[in-house]
């Protein structure tokens, strides 16, 4: 009878290898099962369509960004002070100074 299936044979770094076994552990799953579970949804995922913003939010994302940089933004307990109308907070943009600490770089392809 033929082989229905292909072994494929991978490297982990230590840590990434603990923590998918934590989770094989904790979801009663092997190894494949997991890893077959990942590679579908990694192939899912590119087979996507990609959104490519238009100019206008293009321009309305920099003037965002823009802003947080000024320090002109809503923490989220600011907002959720708004939302839920928490009159006992004071509620409204604080203005902060610039970032001091770096961060993740996102790409505008996905917006």
């Amino acid at each position: 009878m033929p082989r229905t299936t292909t072994t494929v044979t991978i490297s982990l770094d230590p840590a990434m290898a603990e923590e998918v076994e934590k989770v094989r552990k904790v979801e009663h799953r092997t190894s494949s099962a997991l890893w077959r579970e990942a590679m579908r949804a990694f192939l899912r995922s590119r087979s996507l369509p990609q959104y490519t913003p238009t100019r206008a939010e293009l321009r309305a994302i920099d003037k965002g960004r823009t802003a947080i940089r000024r320090g002109d933004y809503y923490t989220l307990d600011e907002l959720r002070t708004v939302l839920l109308g928490d009159q006992s907070k004071k509620a409204g943009p604080q203005k902060r100074g610039p970032r001091t600490t770096p961060r993740a770089r996102t790409s505008r392809s996905r917006a």
